[in-house]
């Protein structure tokens, strides 16, 4: 799996390509922990080119959200989400949890 960070003015956009799984969500939990340590809670989570996340990935995506929803300083937004991430999302009870965007400039647009 990589992992890229892109600040932008009202956001960070933080893109994945590849499997979330336990053994690469520590590094999706390194990237997120340190976008929020420099003060930024608003993230635009690009899933496009996931192609899959495992309950490891899903605590990640959780934990983050907790954090940046915490003292209301913003919160983490999904996109490009795909069908099969998206139903395993449903299957875990997290869709009432974070807000889903088509592509990552829709994302971007609602901050």
């Amino acid at each position: 799996m990589q992992v890229t960070t892109k600040r932008l003015k009202r956001c960070e956009l933080v893109k994945a390509t590849g499997r979330i799984d336990s053994n690469t969500a520590p590094q999706l939990t390194k990237a997120l922990d340190a976008i929020n340590k420099a003060d930024c809670f608003r993230i635009v989570f690009d899933m496009s080119e996931v192609e899959f996340i495992s309950s490891a990935g899903l605590r990640v995506l959780i934990n983050a959200q907790k954090t940046c929803k915490r003292w209301n300083r913003g919160e983490l937004v999904l996109a490009g989400v795909s069908q099969r991430i998206h139903e395993a999302l449903d299957l875990a009870g997290f869709l009432p949890l974070f807000k889903f965007y088509d592509d990552a400039t829709e994302a971007v647009g609602s901050f």
